[in-house]
């Protein structure tokens, strides 16, 4: 076969044009350091890459979604914690009243105090997180004490309300979700009558005597017990809060290291090729500069 000079010339051409596409590609993903930088480079990797991304993302919304279970979880225990030292000082109280040395004027100023407590007592059971009342559940825009009617919200009322007793549940993992809210409604209701039978035999004018008052203590102990107990499930889920916490963590890192080993470049193995390809073309050129008729080395140059 004759080999024309136009052969030699689209045969050099073509080489060149092929080394120039070579070095622009590794001259990318050094720039990027990335190995692909459009699916079409690798379709295997780019579609790990995708789902390593997708896992990551996942990741990061889980990570947000603890982060709201920890504010709602620990502005609950704090709370519950305010509401245990408020029912620890009617405790006292009661006890100081109780005694038959006490005159009913100071009931009445020992009264005055547990009433205040008791409104303490309402505030808090209307603590909000943003615009949300943390024990309403799934009503969190309606307060659980209606302060202009002066009660708890009637929550048995024909199950009109029963999205009060409902659990706020919050994905924290793929297909797992956990409760951050707590729903005290009978608690709450509980205390704050048992405020307004105190109220009722320690007003002015009471006459009643201290083995009356003082069957009110272990009323007071009865609530500050279930109280405990609501607690203790508020810790044993903080405490899960707390290991499904580290789970993403680490889901993080080990998602983050299978992307950076799919997509991420060796570069001191890429620079080596870039070298490597920058002097296979300056030898094609050089050859072709010999083989070629120096008008079109010219042109070429």
């Amino acid at each position: 076969m004759r080999v024309t000079q136009s052969m030699l010339s689209g045969n050099m051409l073509r080489n060149l044009s092929n080394s120039y596409s070579k070095m622009g590609k590794i001259q990318d993903q050094i720039t990027t350091g990335k190995k692909v930088t459009r699916p079409s480079d690798d379709p295997v990797v780019a579609m790990k890459g995708i789902g390593y991304r997708t896992e990551l993302n996942n990741v990061e919304q889980f990570s947000r979604n603890i982060g709201e279970a920890y504010n709602w979880l620990d502005t609950t225990d704090d709370t519950f914690d305010k509401i245990g030292a408020t029912l620890q000082r009617a405790n006292e109280l009661m006890v100081q009243a109780s005694s038959d040395t006490t005159t009913p004027e100071d009931r009445e100023k020992i009264n005055s105090e547990l009433q205040q407590l008791r409104e303490h007592i309402q505030d808090l059971s209307n603590t909000k997180i943003g615009d949300r009342y943390i024990f309403s559940g799934t009503r969190t825009t309606t307060p659980p004490y209606d302060k202009e009617n002066g009660k708890y919200q009637d929550f048995d009322a024909d199950n009109v309300n029963e999205p009060f007793k409902k659990s706020i549940e919050i994905e924290v993992f793929d297909g797992i979700h956990m409760q951050i809210n707590t729903t005290p409604i009978e608690l709450f209701t509980k205390i704050d009558d048992m405020f307004g039978r105190i109220d009722e035999k320690m007003g002015e004018g009471s006459t009643a005597t201290g083995s009356e008052l003082s069957a009110f203590i272990g009323q007071i102990d009865e609530n500050m017990n279930e109280l405990l107990t609501t607690r203790a499930d508020i810790g044993a889920r903080q405490n899960r809060v707390e290991l499904m916490d580290a789970r993403l963590q680490s889901q993080e890192i080990i998602a983050t290291k299978r992307m950076s080993e799919n997509e991420d470049i060796d570069y001191e193995k890429t620079i080596t090729e870039m070298i490597t390809q920058e002097s296979i073309h300056r030898a094609a050129l050089s050859v072709g500069a010999r083989i070629i008729q120096p008008t079109l080395t010219d042109f070429l140059r």
